[in-house]
């Protein structure tokens, strides 16, 4: 479902303080400006089946979030492929899509079909929806006037509940308050149980370890090691 090949992913890193647009021209075109190369990823290369849970761990700035925006077509790599086979839903920034001034009801429509899902496929799901997010009473305020927690509700139960192919999480399990979280992890692992192909990014060992097949430990951008979840933990956790 999911083969990257030497995936590497440059940025540029400019340190020169510049306070316009204007001053940035006229210091590109004086050949002054500078940047630092910064390798997020080197050479990552891993393949997933379908209907298997891959968990990748690593240190903040391993490289863990950017290997999954070029998975998911967000970022294109500097180096290297990927090639996927089937629907992909990356529930990466959650709410990302949404628009303040729309309400959360229009926000349902807006931010399904910026994951590909048809307004009549939307309308089939709407209820459904609604009632996992718990947001009854405010489903027709605007987004505005939500708190960030609601929002990451809302986000989830759209991009949740829709079935499909691949599914790419980074860290959504922390979602709000306790009950919310239980419900979402639930709602998780009754999509891997479907035959889901997931990409899974997690702090939590024990997140890791209790819902993944297999995991790749990224280390400075680069595979430290890539195995069956428990070795992979704990060699990391050692």
């Amino acid at each position: 479902m999911i083969r990257a090949q030497n995936v590497s992913m440059m940025f540029k890193i400019n340190h020169d303080y510049i306070k316009s647009i204007k001053e940035h021209a006229v210091a590109l075109l004086k050949g002054k400006i500078k940047y630092e190369e910064f390798w997020a990823l080197r050479e990552v290369s891993l393949e997933i089946e379908k209907g298997e849970v891959m968990g990748i761990i690593g240190r903040n700035g391993a490289g863990k979030s950017t290997l999954l925006k070029v998975i998911s077509g967000i970022l294109k790599p500097t180096h290297g492929s990927v090639s996927i086979e089937g629907t992909i839903v990356p529930m990466l920034e959650l709410g990302s899509g949404f628009d303040p001034d729309l309400t959360g009801r229009e926000n349902v429509f807006l931010n399904g079909s910026i994951l590909g899902y048809s307004e009549s496929f939307l309308k089939s799901k709407f209820e459904e929806i609604l009632d996992f997010s718990e947001l009854e009473r405010f489903i027709d305020v605007p987004i505005r006037n939500y708190s960030s927690g609601m929002q990451m509700r809302l986000a989830f139960s759209i991009a949740a509940l829709v079935n499909p192919e691949i599914l790419i999480v980074d860290e959504i399990l922390a979602v709000g308050d306790e009950n919310f979280q239980a419900k979402s992890k639930a709602r998780m692992l009754e999509l891997m149980s479907g035959g889901t192909t997931v990409l899974f990014v997690s702090h939590s060992l024990e997140q890791i370890r209790e819902m993944c097949d297999r995991v790749i430990w990224l280390d400075g951008g680069k595979v430290k090691m890539i195995g069956e979840a428990k070795s992979v933990c704990d060699a990391y956790k050692i």
